[in-house]
């Protein structure tokens, strides 16, 4: 065998270094996948059904009855409803819930609480009920979705939280607890059902200071609840006027951030929440699915496969609108996506009655594109986007003259899902401790009151 000399060593050793200097040090960006709730969707295909998860009638707080309320929305288009009476568990529209002693006032006051017979119930069903507007029938049923309730009813905090498919003889005598979406939640898991947060920011009366959106315990404290409970799917994004939620499109961004690096996606939820008959056409959504009824109704809203109407929205500086906007009762059609596909690192939309569409990742508006067609595609391209491979997600808005039409959060997974663990420091046990005493009904009252003073004085 030859052997190598001492200088052909020192020659090798010197190219070899060379070399390594020599070749540029290429940084590895971190690749991802685009993960959409409306991979499955059929685009043409698949069929739109208008729905809304959160009503109410005079069998609890509400100024319309059941009738009235159900008659409204199928004279509206809407494809299904479900009751969610505080504390009154929904039934089947021919059959009337639980009438608890409190709401006994209704009657008092001069409203009926009452049910359609077998047969209008039927016709509602298959869509043979006469339309009030035509006097034809309307071809197209309505589902009725039941076992819908608002937790914790009978609370000055209101901490609602929507429970879906729950047993018809469950909640009807349930109080709540002040301050109490975790025991809700609970409550609703052990029952087999599905939650929702409802109008978080009314508990969190960003009314009075947008920034609560931000608070970092009270953020802290939703995302233990979504970690902890698979079954609470997600939150209310629009609800009704956004009265006292205007900001909850942003308190959504901020806990997607707070919740996505564990892997929990938090699906976004929009409601009339409707106590009279002038709000149905306020927030609603559209689901996208082969068949309108229960079962795919409840598989669309644990997909995501859904988006989120709104008529009325204030304006704000942190992802707009810049000014608010109230279309509700206008009859106008609204924005609707007919087309969102991901390729890549690329995002498709075509959309009707849009005027633009804003794209938001991780809490910022990242870009906007003017739509002046029907047939118009529009492509978001996250390569060409500065900082975007440390976006956890991307979402889609629609703006027209009828309204705010939002997709599902699209989330970015580069792989890398951490392990979530709930702070069990005795720093954070007292504040459980603190917020389980500030959150009883006397205390909670007793704030109420001083709150009512204080305004009345100012």
């Amino acid at each position: 065998m030859k052997k190598f000399s001492l200088k052909a060593i020192s020659v090798l050793l010197v190219a070899t270094l060379m070399l390594s200097i020599s070749i540029p040090a290429f940084a590895v960006e971190k690749d991802y996948t685009i993960v959409s709730p409306y991979a499955d969707v059929e685009w043409g295909v698949t069929n739109e059904y208008k729905g809304n998860l959160h009503t109410h009638s005079t069998f609890s707080d509400a100024n319309e009855t059941l009738v009235d309320t159900i008659l409204e929305h199928y004279e509206q288009g809407f494809d299904f409803v479900a009751m969610t009476d505080h504390g009154v568990t929904g039934v089947a529209w021919n059959k009337k819930p639980y009438q608890r002693l409190l709401y006994s006032y209704q009657h008092l006051i001069g409203y009926e609480q009452n049910c359609f017979t077998d047969e209008e119930f039927m016709a509602l069903q298959n869509g043979t009920y006469a339309l009030k507007s035509t006097g034809e029938a309307r071809g197209r049923g309505m589902v009725c979705v039941t076992g819908g309730n608002e937790l914790n009813a009978l609370t000055a905090s209101k901490s609602h939280v929507n429970g879906i498919f729950l047993p018809s003889n469950f909640g009807n005598t349930n109080l709540g607890f002040e301050n109490g979406y975790r025991y809700a939640v609970n409550q609703i898991d052990e029952q087999g059902g599905l939650s929702f947060i409802n109008h978080p920011g009314d508990w969190l009366d960003t009314n009075e200071d947008m920034n609560n959106v931000y608070d970092e315990s009270k953020l802290k404290y939703f995302t233990e609840i979504f970690m902890d409970y698979d079954t609470c799917l997600g939150m209310e994004v629009f609800n009704e006027k956004n009265g006292t939620t205007g900001y909850d499109r942003i308190l959504w961004d901020n806990l997607l951030m707070k919740t996505l690096p564990y892997g929990r996606n938090i699906i976004g939820f929009s409601n009339n929440d409707t106590h009279e008959r002038r709000t149905v056409d306020s927030s609603f959504s559209v689901f996208l699915m082969e068949e309108n009824n229960m079962d795919t109704i409840k598989e669309t809203m644990q997909s995501g496969s859904f988006f989120m109407i709104t008529r009325i929205l204030r304006g704000n500086d942190v992802i707009g609108p810049a000014e608010e906007f109230d279309v509700m009762d206008q009859q106008l059609p609204y924005p609707m996506f007919n087309k969102l596909t991901v390729d890549g690192h690329k995002v498709t939309v075509n959309a009707r009655e849009t005027d633009y569409i804003q794209w938001i990742a991780n809490g910022k508006v990242i870009a906007k594109q003017d739509v002046t067609s029907a047939d118009q595609e529009i492509v978001l391209d996250l390569d060409k986007i500065d900082g975007s491979e440390d976006f956890l997600y991307v979402r889609a808005e629609l703006f027209g003259e009828g309204g705010l039409c939002a997709s599902q959060a699209l989330v970015i997974d580069d792989g890398e899902v951490l392990e979530y663990e709930k702070d069990t420091s005795p720093a954070a046990l007292w504040d459980r401790f603190v917020y389980i005493i500030t959150s009883t009904r006397l205390v909670v009252f007793a704030q109420e009151i001083v709150k009512a003073i204080k305004d009345a004085l100012e």
